[in-house]
């Protein structure tokens, strides 16, 4: 009974050892964890307050049809984010906030209020490029970084202006890379995906990778509810830099449609299809060379569209047959002239376009 007192004693002991020894392994992961977890807040931290004063508010301001059963033009403002990449006052958006917009106001943190002119836009990646009139003083621009570098996982934080809240942070993950081919001559689109909550008043903000650098800038969601729902795009930095930076741009300021099929037939198209045009933004190219815009509202098949206005056929004697790239239009090469033929009640009209801004 002795030795069995003893076992029993000495097993005693040893799981008093083992369950101090685990306590402390505990204690050593939690700390671990704690200051882990403290050191990531601090890297998030700090990084915002380098680029907060580089995110700005983007409002629009455009006239449009009223909607049925209402007659005659109304006013339509529009709001999303954008951010300010040079000190020169060139401001990273989403296009599909300002291609139509007869004017373009840039609101600063501290509420400054900045006219900016829309010099380029990429409507196949939802990206456009502002110039400011002039750069308020103590703004730093924000680094437009590498998106080659970001990896599925890798943290991120998007800083824009949901529903017009300014200077709002949300975080998450790059959750995946995706590819858009658009043909054998066009450039490849990229896109990151984030589970960032992203909602309504965010299009255009930036995506920043942990050091501060912008790596996407905000396109649209995914949602059934229209809030966010952890499925978000943006395009990537370097799209956005290959598009709007490293080659000659310009605003066309069309908001228009593709129609084909049936729709094109009903128009009496010479051609299966068409860019039948909605709208054009005051002071584009489009609105100086009198490119008409539709006047006459109807539902068709359920969908509500513009008639009336000017329909594109061709660019510069290549057929519209998807819309891609602000629809035919958006880029050219050195010394290229750019020439629409265009369905006008009726009638084929050849409509030479300029190019400078």
């Amino acid at each position: 009974m002795q030795t069995t007192r003893l076992h029993l004693s000495a097993s005693s002991s040893d799981n008093r050892i083992s369950k101090l020894v685990c306590r402390a392994i505990f204690v050593l992961v939690m700390v671990a964890c704690t200051q882990a977890t403290k050191i990531h807040g601090q890297q998030l931290r700090e990084a915002f307050r380098n680029i907060q004063k580089a995110v700005v508010i983007v409002r629009t301001e455009q006239k449009g049809l009223a909607p049925f059963p209402q007659q005659g033009q109304v006013s339509m403002d529009g709001l999303g984010s954008g951010v300010l990449i040079s000190n020169d006052g060139k401001v990273l958006t989403a296009a599909h906030l300002v291609q139509s917009a007869d004017r373009t106001i840039v609101e600063f943190s501290g509420g400054e209020l900045v006219l900016a002119h829309v010099i380029g836009c990429g409507v196949s990646a939802d990206v456009a490029l502002l110039q400011l009139e002039r750069t308020p003083a103590n703004y730093v621009a924000a680094k437009l970084g590498d998106s080659d570098t970001a990896e599925v996982g890798d943290e991120v934080f998007v800083v824009g202006a949901p529903y017009g809240i300014s200077r709002t942070l949300t975080a998450g993950h790059v959750s995946g890379r995706r590819t858009l081919n658009r043909g054998e001559n066009s450039v490849p689109l990229e896109f990151l995906q984030t589970d960032a909550a992203i909602n309504m008043g965010n299009s255009g903000s930036p995506v920043f990778n942990l050091k501060g650098d912008v790596i996407g800038i905000v396109s649209n969601i995914m949602s059934r509810s229209g809030g966010s729902e952890g499925l978000a795009f943006a395009a990537t930095s370097n799209t956005a830099r290959r598009l709007l930076l490293d080659q000659k741009t310009f605003w066309t300021g069309i908001e228009g449609m593709l129609v084909e099929g049936d729709l094109a037939k009903a128009l009496n198209l010479p051609q299966p299809a068409g860019v039948l045009v909605q709208r054009v933004a005051e002071g584009s190219i489009a609105w100086q060379s009198g490119i008409e815009p539709g006047n006459l509202r109807a539902t068709v098949e359920g969908q509500e569209i513009v008639l009336g206005g000017d329909i594109i056929l061709r660019v510069n004697d290549i057929p519209v047959e998807n819309g891609e790239e602000n629809f035919g239009i958006g880029v050219l090469k050195p010394g290229q002239k750019l020439v629409l033929t265009l369905f006008r009640q009726g009638h084929i009209v050849k409509l030479p376009i300029p190019t400078s801004q």
